[in-house]
Formats: C-alpha cells, structure tokens, sequence
C-alpha cells in the first residue's frame, strides 16, 4: 500500500466491532437521519465471513448521514464484503477516510464480490452522494453502484479526489502474495463500475491496479447498464436499471489489464437495460496497460452494444493519452443494421497496439473486418475521429485506413513526450517542440491536460 503521509502512524481512534459473523456492526434502522460519525475505526474480528460492516437494515432509508475520518477494514485473509453499502439512504457523504481488506476468496470462499463502497440497489430514492478523499481497497470493485435488483436509479453521485487501489500482493505470483486462508486467491473484478447510476461526477481519481482471470478482465473504468439477472429464475431484477449522464475527468488509471469498458448488453436471462447514453470521458491517461503481466485484453477502450438494448449514444472520448500494447479500440456490435450513435473521439495521443481497431468477436459484429475506419462507418452514425495521434500503426493499418485528420507519429520518442518511461509513470507533457502541441480542433494540445490533472489529484488521499 503507499506509504502514509507521516513519519510515525499512530492509531488514537476510537474502534466499534462486530463481536462475530454476519451483519454490522453499524447499521441504520428505518427513519435514521442526522448522524456524523467521525474518527472511528470499523472493523470484525478474525474468522467467518462479514457482509456490510456499515448498511441499512433492508428496506428501510435513512438520510443526512456522514462518515468522516473513518478507518473501516476487513482483517488480512477473511471474507469482508463491504465497507459502506448505501442502500436507499440519501444525502450521504464519505470523505477523507481510509478502506482496507474487502476481498472474497475465490473457489473456496463464501462470497463473489467485495466493495469498499456500494450503492444503486433498492426500491427508494437514492442520493445524492459525495464521495471525497478517500483510500479505497477492495478486490472486487472499488466504488460500485447497480448490480442488484432496484426500481430506482441512484442520482446525484460525486466521487472526487480519491485514491482506488488493489495491492500487488493479492495477485498470486507476487512476492509476499497474500489471498484466503485456504491459499485460494481474493476475486478481483474492476476499480470503478456503474451498472446503475445517473448525474455523476468522477473527478480528480487516481486509480492504480487492476488484473483479470477470475469473472472479469482487469479493467479500470467500466459503464455497462446492467438488468441483473435473477440466478433463481430466468427472470431479471432491473429494467429500470441505467447509467447515463456521466462526466470522467482529469484522474489517471495505471497498471491495469486494460482501460474503458463501455457497452449496452444484456443480462446473463436476455433481460435488457433502461438506458446508458451521455458519457464525457476527457483529460485522463491511462498507462502501464499490460495483458500479459494483468492477464486480460490490453486494450485503452471498448464500446459494445448487443441486440435488444437501447442504443449506446452520446458518447465523447477528448484529450486522453493511454498507452495499450494490444489494442487501441475494440468495437462489439452485434446489432441487424442499428448503429451506435454520436460517437466522438478526438484530440488524443494513444499507441496503436498490435490491431489498433479490432473486433470483439462474432461473425455478425460490425466490426469483423478490423479495419478503422470500415469500422467506423459501419459501426458509428454519426461519429467524430479527428485530431488523434496513433503511435506506431504498423504497415498493415496505413493512412488510408483511418480518418484523414489522424497522425501517425511512428514511436512514442517521435510524439515527444517529456519523459516517457516505456509508458509507464512517466511525464505526459509534450515538448515545446512536439509536432502535436497545439494541434487539437480546440487549438490545445494533443493528449490529456496533464498540468490540470497533477492539480486535480495533488494530495489525493
């Protein structure tokens, strides 16, 4: 974990713990409002499984709650599913406050998922929410929000100046590798994921580690509008279910089996989603994309969309440097002739990867020829692809295969970079003499604003 920003870490808080398995030991009963819990450690004692060490009783809301200055943890080896779980409260804040050792244990653990922070479940309003200056640990996601049954869409979400991270050691090779008590390691999924949410602000984030292997691929950043699936049935939980309205800005993803997944698709019973629409992704990097050493695709982003779902649309990528090694863009469209719609994605630098523009699979899809710009067309109505460097395009992608404003600078040196650093914690400012400053349709440079980013996330938690 990074190290604390003191030179001697004293614990003088004081500490509520459940006294066994199960459930707690906070949780709000029906009516709770106006509470401000400050300075608390929140933590289970070593053995069994805990599911919320904070939650609503089921059901039920509470309001006006703030959890400020808490240290809330699992303990090193046991099944801890979640810090908070938000339930139908509203207006809650969580700030400046530290979350460790939320995992469930794979093949032999008692559960599948583990988040520091969970929401956008329920049959009551939810939000808004304020999620500000925290440490987030957990192996499954970090933040998540959906993924269960809810007639309503959690509203108002702000998640700002936070630091999202899984420790290297969870993953099993490491040195010093740590997973269940069984040797069994923890299930990582992703960092960040909407699968029900509306009007959010993700801001100023840094998000470090994430790897496949187990149900998803390692992905930093995900938006997938999910009508769960009823595992009893073959009914689904969520048509209500949306994520629109979405701004992603000015944070960094690193070391990760790859970047963006956005798509509209289905649940595992056909069910389909309310909506997912109206994404400004811009001023990010994403870097230290690695398939091989994460175990997952090597991709900087992924736009899907299956039949029966409402149309992915509205979607803006601006100013993002990322560096993939496989994969600059793969494209899922699995639609009888219907487009995604408004897509836009300009002024960025990225490598090209092995197959810049690739298919995600299927004979029906789009996307089948790997060609960039066959795939735009056939894919996008209308889209935008201008002003985009694409770093070392092999022969077999010429020019001509792309859009006519996109460069082709052919190694990263040629962009030039401050300090690249194979792409790995380097500096993203481009040199005075780059041939890519100034270059965008807006007059700035090419490539994430790094200097707005560095101010976003200084002093992050």
């Amino acid at each position: 974990r990074p190290a604390f920003n003191c030179s001697a870490a004293q614990n003088v808080m004081a500490r509520i713990a459940i006294p066994s398995s199960g459930v707690g030991p906070l949780v709000f009963a029906s009516g709770a409002n106006h509470y401000r819990l400050i300075g608390l450690e929140v933590t289970r004692p070593v053995g069994g499984i805990v599911y919320s060490l904070i939650s609503l009783a089921k059901g039920v809301t509470a309001d006006h709650l703030v959890f400020d200055r808490m240290w809330l943890h699992g303990t090193p080896q046991d099944e801890t599913t979640k810090g908070i779980q938000l339930g139908g409260s509203r207006y809650v804040a969580v700030v400046d406050s530290f979350f460790t050792d939320f995992h469930c244990t794979s093949m032999t653990g008692a559960c599948t998922d583990a988040l520091a922070i969970g929401g956008g479940a329920g049959d009551l309003p939810m939000g808004p929410y304020k999620i500000v200056n925290n440490f987030l640990e957990s192996s499954g996601e970090n933040i998540l929000f959906g993924g269960a049954e809810a007639t309503f869409a959690p509203s108002d979400i702000e998640v700002r100046h936070n630091h999202m991270f899984k420790p290297l050691i969870w993953m099993k090779g490491q040195p010093g590798f740590v997973g269940g008590p069984t040797g069994d390691p923890f299930i990582v999924k992703n960092l960040f994921e909407l699968k029900n949410a509306q009007r959010v602000l993700f801001e100023g984030n840094i998000m470090e580690n994430s790897w496949g292997g187990f149900s998803q691929h390692g992905y930093g950043l995900v938006l997938t509008p999910k009508n769960q699936a009823d595992w009893n049935s073959t009914g689904n939980l969520c048509p209500m279910c949306l994520v629109t309205d979405v701004t992603i800005r000015y944070s960094t993803i690193s070391h990760v089996a790859a970047g963006l997944a956005i798509a509209n698709i289905l649940s595992s019973n056909g069910g389909a989603p309310r909506d997912g629409q109206r994404y400004s992704i811009h001023d990010i990097t994403v870097d230290d994309i690695d398939g091989a050493k994460y175990n997952g695709p090597g991709i900087f982003a992924m736009l899907a969309m299956t039949a029966d779902v409402p149309v992915l649309q509205n979607v803006l990528i601006d100013h993002v440097t990322a560096f993939p090694p496989h994969t600059f863009l793969g494209v899922g469209n699995y639609t009888s002739g219907l487009q995604m719609v408004n897509i836009s994605l300009n002024n960025s630098i990225s490598a090209a990867g092995v197959y810049p523009v690739w298919s995600t699979g299927g004979a029906t899809n789009c996307a089948y020829y790997d060609k960039p710009l066959i795939t735009f067309n056939a894919c996008f109505n209308p889209y935008s692809f201008a002003h985009n460097a694409i770093i070392g395009s092999s022969s077999n992608y010429p020019p001509s295969l792309w859009p006519p404003s996109t460069f082709f600078p052919p190694n990263a040196s040629a962009a030039q970079f401050v300090d690249y650093k194979n792409g790995n914690g380097g500096d993203y400012h481009l040199l005075p003499s780059s041939p890519y400053k100034n270059a965008g349709t807006d007059g700035k440079d090419l490539g994430a604003d790094v200097d707005a980013i560095l101010v976003k996330i200084a002093d992050a938690y």
